[in-house]
């Protein structure tokens, strides 16, 4: 870099000079900027609008386009308290009569007050301090399902160290409660199965607790809190269209249909299984609404305003303005980059194109009208709205809801031909997509809608040409500096040479 001194000796601004000679070849390398920034804001609103087709393509059409998506069915209870059914594809259209005899239980058995009730033990009190005296080794065996387990313990056995045995060697959930000095043991799972029972030394499981009451071997009524009370597996019974079904835990898979017993019943219950309209309707309109606003989105970009008179600012344009007004200065930009853009009508038109083709369905050429779905009269329309496709009869829609529901209509009466039309109409949008946004070499990377590669190629040779612009500017404002600086030098060195004459002659 040359040196750079100021007009000290010929008395001219230099710098403002210079500046000014410079400024020509300047505003060369800020037009190239701000057409890198109006080409990394097109990347931008590219992006956002290409995240919006992706998500139409795979979130919707992606299952919209097969018929299995729509043959969903539902089932309604006359009494939901006591059955809940959830509806498999396989399920069987029709009404049926169920009836709830038994409900699943899980063993459990309440232990009675340890000790004899003398009180203050915890999970580190061994057998021997509960038993009083229990010296050597006992057997304390578990029954379950007919198969019996020996747990043998000790005088030093501690509470804690029975309930690790009770858990991790007879498989059954066991508690101590210190508070109220009882055992609470309980099997993983419910059903008759599952049932458990304490047999063994009859002082030292009287002393535990685990004791039922000789009076009444089953456990179901205790008046001594120093027996345990129990209460056995169950299985679930129910009678569906008088046939007997029995489960271990409530639940019962039957020809389509998961039916889970909640509560006994006094009267049969009423289960009707029927295709599911609403989900068929709903499947479509949410279709419908994420298409209107992709492709609202698509019209109202096209369709921009122009930006005439705006270009990007410099940061001495930024400085001059409020980020306020910055902001504004900028979006009106931004909305304006893909107006009138060839890739993006390209892509709306496509679209377009699919929606109004006619599908044949079962040797009839049928379009969307025919099933009550149309784009609002011109005038009717809002600006950017008039590709938007609306639903007769939708009660969410102001512009249709008191139009007769051709769509549901259809749905209820002829859903095949409604599934089959859809379906194709899915995978036509679907296939034509994935053509738009196929791979191009050097161009269009796979799944986009756009020419991302091209953008990136065109953006990054905008920063090498705005560096090498950038590059000369400099030398060309050195090469100005140092011929100032030469001919300061030789007004100084004059100046010098002047002022020695004059010293020579006395003046």
């Amino acid at each position: 870099m040359a040196m750079r001194m100021t007009g000290m000796m010929s008395g001219l601004d230099t710098e403002s000079i210079i500046q000014e000679l410079v400024a020509a070849k300047q505003k060369k390398v800020d037009v190239k900027k701000k057409e890198q920034t109006r080409l990394d804001w097109k990347q931008e609103v590219w992006k956002e609008l290409n995240s919006k087709l992706k998500k139409l393509q795979t979130k919707f059409l992606s299952n919209m386009r097969f018929k299995d998506s729509y043959s969903k069915k539902t089932t309604k209870v006359s009494n939901s308290n006591a059955v809940s059914v959830i509806t498999g594809e396989n399920a069987v259209n029709g009404v049926q009569t169920l009836e709830v005899k038994k409900v699943a239980k899980t063993a459990y058995l309440t232990g009675g007050v340890i000790g004899g009730g003398t009180g203050g033990f915890s999970a580190l009190s061994t057998l021997k301090g509960v038993t009083g005296g229990f010296t050597g080794s006992k057997t304390i065996t578990v029954t379950k399902d007919g198969t019996a387990l020996d747990i043998d313990v000790t005088e030093d056995t501690t509470i804690s160290d029975l309930l690790t045995k009770l858990k991790d060697d007879a498989g059954l959930n066991a508690t101590f409660d210190a508070k109220n000095q009882r055992f609470f043991v309980s099997s993983p799972n419910s059903g008759e199965k599952n049932s458990f029972d304490f047999t063994g030394d009859s002082g030292v499981l009287l002393a535990l607790g685990l004791k039922t009451d000789p009076a009444d071997p089953t456990g179901e009524t205790v008046t001594d809190n120093k027996y345990a009370t129990k209460t056995k597996g169950q299985d679930a019974v129910i009678l569906l269209n008088g046939a007997e079904f029995t489960s271990d835990n409530n639940t019962f898979e039957v020809n389509g249909l998961t039916i889970t017993a909640l509560d006994k019943t006094t009267a049969p219950v009423t289960i009707t299984t029927q295709q599911d309209t609403d989900g068929i309707y709903d499947m479509i309109k949410n279709f419908l609404k994420e298409y209107n606003e992709v492709v609202n989105e698509m019209d109202k970009l096209y369709n921009a305003d122009r930006a005439k008179g705006y270009e990007p600012l410099t940061e001495e344009e930024k400085d001059a303005m409020s980020e306020k007004e910055v902001e504004k200065w900028e979006q009106k930009i931004k909305d304006s980059v893909l107006r009138r853009d060839d890739n993006l009508s390209a892509v709306n038109s496509a679209l377009q194109s699919v929606m109004a083709s006619g599908i044949d369905v079962n040797g009839k050429t049928m379009y969307l009208y025919d099933f009550g779905i149309e784009t609002l009269e011109y005038f009717a329309a809002a600006d950017n709205e008039r590709h938007a496709y609306h639903i007769a009869g939708d009660p969410d829609d102001e512009a249709t809801m008191n139009k007769e529901d051709t769509l549901k209509g259809m749905i209820a009466n002829d859903p095949d031909t409604v599934i089959n039309f859809f379906s194709k109409l899915g995978m036509n949008l679907y296939d034509k997509m994935s053509e738009m946004s196929k791979s191009v070499d050097g161009y269009r990377s796979f799944g986009n809608f756009y020419d991302d590669k091209k953008m990136k190629s065109d953006y990054d040779d905008y920063t090498s040409k705005i560096a090498e612009m950038e590059r000369k500017v400099t030398e060309y404002e050195d090469k100005w500096y140092r011929k100032f600086s030469k001919m300061e030098t030789a007004l100084a060195k004059m100046q010098s040479n002047m002022n020695a004459v004059s010293g020579l002659l006395g003046g």
